[in-house]
């Protein structure tokens, strides 16, 4: 892609400039477009190291750096600007010759074969939602899960060998917890005393769940329970555009055999030890405030043994080089001494955790409170019913995953183009109108002819698509994607309300369909890769 041949060209010409080795450059897109499609503040940023080179200041810096930028056929012009910044602008004949390249690649634009061959030999997993499978899953759980679920796409987009999974806590106080309150139910319901045990589940679900036990009778309440969840889990997961590749049992980990498979691998390491009839995990040594216990006195075990096996697992068994996990934002204490225990297992740095931050529900202006434990809550399935599915992906992964959202419900299933799915949607299906109108694509495009304004704007708007894909693979900024979907209809929109596509002049003509053909290559790509649909007609 045409940034990282700028950065490469730049880092030439630095360290030709300096006579040394430097890391990577920064580039970025300056906000207003007359100082360039590009800039860099290496000057800026880099002249107190470098003054003794005898740099008068940041823009001398600059200066010289631009006299040992080669001229290279993408660029138009480079230049040094006060007080330090280089600006590079794009020639209007690449701009132009992208729409071709567009059409040939389609939605594997700007993205080298090389490197997706190379990403193709790396296995990363990406775990998500996860949540306890002791009710139907809630609107809380979407942000992790359309954020995981994107990521992935993004990830595979990319090369990388990508697997979702989906980790079941079905072992533990909450599910003994779950069996009880459906045994208490379903004996109520037959007339009998019966309370839920304290910190039980109340929700509407359990009562069903108890129904169905009524008409099939069953000899152990927490295993029904569970498999009736996990089915309503897997239907809404289906419904969310996911399709995990595993679903893991956390109480698979606890067969003899992996039980032991797992504590000869820790004691092998040397990172446990036996006190007061416990087994303990030395946790201290990898930042930890104290040393954690792994199997009690009683012999049960702690949620840090299901920790360690799962991962150990992961990475030992699986032989994945990379995995990623979303978390609710509660979960951040937790960060520190998880990533201490992968460091102790031999894998820093290979795992990462993207944490979600706190969703709020409002409608006609007021807030929705949920409680899961009381069975007070907005499922993903009633969401879905409400807004649809394209709007659902689309709002939740406007937010940065790091910032608070609020979603109000009135506003995302609005038909208008005051609502950004339905105005990023409208702008794929009047492309199609007019393609359609067309008929078929011309076979010779003379894209030199696209010199308005308007037209190379969008042509660097489309360009920006495989760099989105990077940054996103860095920083997990996905609402980087709705963001460009907005932004590449927007221009479209104005594009077209100002100039004709179709026209007596066929050779004009010829080069628009290209662009909007172009233009509907990519937008299609951003929507597929969110999860979002991209209608053809509205």
């Amino acid at each position: 892609m045409i940034k990282e041949i700028v950065k490469k060209d730049l880092k030439i010409a630095i360290e030709k400039t300096l006579l040394t080795k430097i890391e990577g450059v920064f580039i970025e897109h300056p906000e207003n477009s007359e100082y360039g499609d590009y800039s860099s503040n290496f000057a800026l940023e880099n002249f107190g190291k470098f003054k003794q080179s005898g740099f008068k200041n940041p823009l001398d810096l600059a200066e010289k750096i631009v006299k040992n930028f080669s001229q290279k056929e993408y660029l138009k012009k480079i230049e040094a600007v006060f007080p330090g910044f280089i600006n590079f602008y794009l020639l209007e004949e690449f701009l132009q010759n992208q729409v071709k390249e567009i059409l040939v690649q389609k939605g594997n634009y700007g993205i080298d074969k090389g490197e997706q061959k190379k990403r193709k030999q790396l296995k990363i997993q990406v775990e998500f939602i996860s949540a306890n499978p002791t009710g139907p899953l809630h609107v809380g759980n979407c942000r992790g899960g359309f954020a995981g679920d994107v990521l992935a796409n993004v990830l595979k987009k990319l090369g990388y060998t990508v697997q979702r999974e989906y980790y079941i806590n079905d072992k533990g106080v909450q599910i003994e917890k779950l069996g009880q309150s459906v045994e208490a139910r379903y004996k109520q319901q037959k007339g009998q005393k019966a309370k839920i045990p304290e910190g039980g589940y109340e929700g509407d679900y359990i009562k069903e769940i108890a129904k169905k036990i009524a008409k099939v009778p069953v000899k152990n309440f927490k295993q029904f329970a569970l498999k009736e969840i996990l089915g309503m889990i897997k239907k809404t997961t289906k419904r969310m555009g996911i399709r995990y590749n595993i679903w893991f049992s956390e109480n698979s980990l606890y067969k003899p055999a992996k039980i032991k498979a797992a504590l000869n691998f820790l004691k092998k390491k040397g990172l446990v030890f036996e006190k007061e009839n416990a087994l303990w995990f030395k946790s201290s040594n990898f930042g930890d405030d104290k040393d954690r216990v792994l199997i009690k006195s009683d012999k049960e075990s702690t949620y840090l043994f299901s920790d360690l096996a799962y991962h150990i697992n992961k990475f030992e068994v699986r032989k994945f080089d990379k995995v990623i996990l979303f978390w609710g934002a509660d979960h951040h204490g937790y960060v520190p001494r998880f990533l201490g225990m992968i460091e102790a297992i031999g894998h820093k740095g290979k795992a990462e955790i993207d944490l979600c931050q706190l969703l709020r529900l409002e409608k006609a202006g007021k807030e929705i409170r949920m409680s899961k434990r009381k069975g007070e809550y907005i499922t993903i399935d009633n969401l879905i019913d409400e807004i649809g599915l394209d709007a659902a992906r689309f709002h939740f992964l406007m937010y940065s995953l790091n910032t608070q959202m609020v979603l109000d419900l009135k506003k995302a299933k609005e038909k208008s183009v005051k609502n950004p799915v339905f105005y990023v949607q409208y702008a794929h299906a009047r492309i199609n109108s007019i393609l359609k109108k067309a008929g078929r694509l011309p076979r010779k495009i003379n894209s030199s002819l696209l010199s308005q304004k308007e037209e190379l704007d969008l042509i660097k708007k489309l360009i920006k698509f495989p760099e989105i894909l990077l940054d996103i693979e860095k920083n997990r900024q996905l609402q980087a994607l709705p963001v460009f979907a907005i932004e590449l209809a927007d221009l479209f929109h104005k594009f077209y309300e100002k100039y004709r596509v179709l026209s007596d002049d066929k050779q004009l003509t010829a080069a628009r369909l290209g662009l909007i053909a172009a233009v509907k290559t990519i937008l299609l790509e951003t929507l597929n890769i969110m999860g979002v649909s991209a209608p053809e007609k509205m």
